[in-house]
């Protein structure tokens, strides 16, 4: 699960399942966001190749390229500006984040938090005030008019992809499932809200779930990797 004891909130980040209560708050069952082979074919390939592009970059000019570090506590405003950002390539849950309205550690402060594996986007709002971070990747800032090659294919424990940027819109298949391990999420933003959500399930063996071209993000977590069939 999370860093030092942490674990995200199914109340808070909405990981109960609309209408059925859901015993995965992020399982680790599916694949390990290994993703199907093919080059260019999968979403975690693509999250991969990003920040690679001109063979002179450097790893420090790549590293000026992180908004903040994965680990700390930012002050929303001063630290870290309001706005969307993205963190990658994390493994087994170790990622932890959470948005607050104050900087007391309550559970009541908590506006929203998750652990993560693979990517995870997150709105930071301006009525925020502490953004806190541990265990992950560092974040980059995330460019609302960004395109992409969104890929057909997804690691199913791959977290969450942007739709029509990292994924295309349509028809996937998650087969194989065990245990009703595998969770999927459809969202209308990156706030992590109950009222973000748009539609989820937990599944034991195929998942078949449409992603519209109006969903915003899917998030995917303990599943079989996703094949686009429709």
């Amino acid at each position: 699960m999370g860093m030092k004891g942490k674990v995200a909130l199914g109340a808070v980040v909405g990981v109960v399942v609309i209408g059925v209560v859901s015993a995965n708050a992020g399982g680790n069952g599916g694949d390990g966001g290994s993703g199907s082979s093919g080059k260019g074919s999968s979403a975690s390939a693509e999250h991969r190749a990003a920040g690679k592009k001109g063979s002179g970059t450097s790893e420090a000019a790549e590293k000026k390229k992180a908004a903040f570090d994965g680990d700390g506590d930012f002050q929303v405003g001063s630290d870290i500006k309001p706005g969307t950002y993205r963190t990658t390539g994390n493994t087994n849950d170790m990622c932890y984040w959470e948005r607050a309205k104050n900087a007391s550690g309550d559970t009541d402060s908590l506006l929203a938090n998750d652990n993560v594996s693979g990517t995870s986007y997150v709105t930071v709002k301006a009525t925020d005030k502490i953004f806190k971070s541990s265990g992950c990747k560092d974040w980059e800032a995330v460019d609302a008019k960004a395109q992409g090659s969104p890929a057909t294919k997804m690691a199913g424990n791959g977290g969450m992809f942007r739709v029509g940027v990292d994924i295309a819109p349509g028809t996937y298949k998650s087969t194989g499932n065990k245990d009703d391990m595998c969770y999927w999420e459809r969202t209308k933003d990156a706030e992590h809200g109950l009222d973000s959500i748009l539609a989820n399930d937990n599944v034991t063996g195929t998942a078949v779930v449409t992603i519209s071209a109006k969903d915003a993000y899917f998030k995917t977590t303990g599943c079989k990797d996703w094949k686009k069939t429709g």
